[in-house]
């Protein structure tokens, strides 16, 4: 099992404990709107690091970032086999052939 699936696994088993027993179950409780937020935050402070070009302080927020997406999909019942299998599917298709197929919003 790779690091991202015992992270997932692990997520998965906080859903529905208690608040307080650890931070997962906290952000859970809070609700899907909290989950984004969090996402969103860790995500701005990853970039910023990586505009400052520091290797290990962008390391240490990318796994923060890889944390909290993983903690957002969940809290909408989204796993990681989800979006594995949507990776998947997106296999030989170039980058701008995928966005090509998406529907315009």
């Amino acid at each position: 099992m790779s690091a991202l699936e015992t992270l997932a696994a692990t997520i998965a088993a906080r859903r529905g404990a208690a608040p307080d027993s650890s931070w997962t179950a906290r952000l859970l409780a809070a609700g899907p709107e909290k989950c984004a937020e969090k996402f969103g935050e860790e995500a701005v402070e990853a970039i910023i690091e990586a505009v400052k070009g520091d290797r290990a302080r962008l390391t240490s927020e990318a796994a923060d970032v890889l944390y909290h997406l993983l903690v957002m999909l969940a809290a909408r019942n989204v796993t990681l086999a989800d979006v594995l299998s949507e990776l998947d599917r997106r296999k030989g298709t170039g980058g701008l052939q995928e966005k090509a197929r998406r529907p315009r919003t």
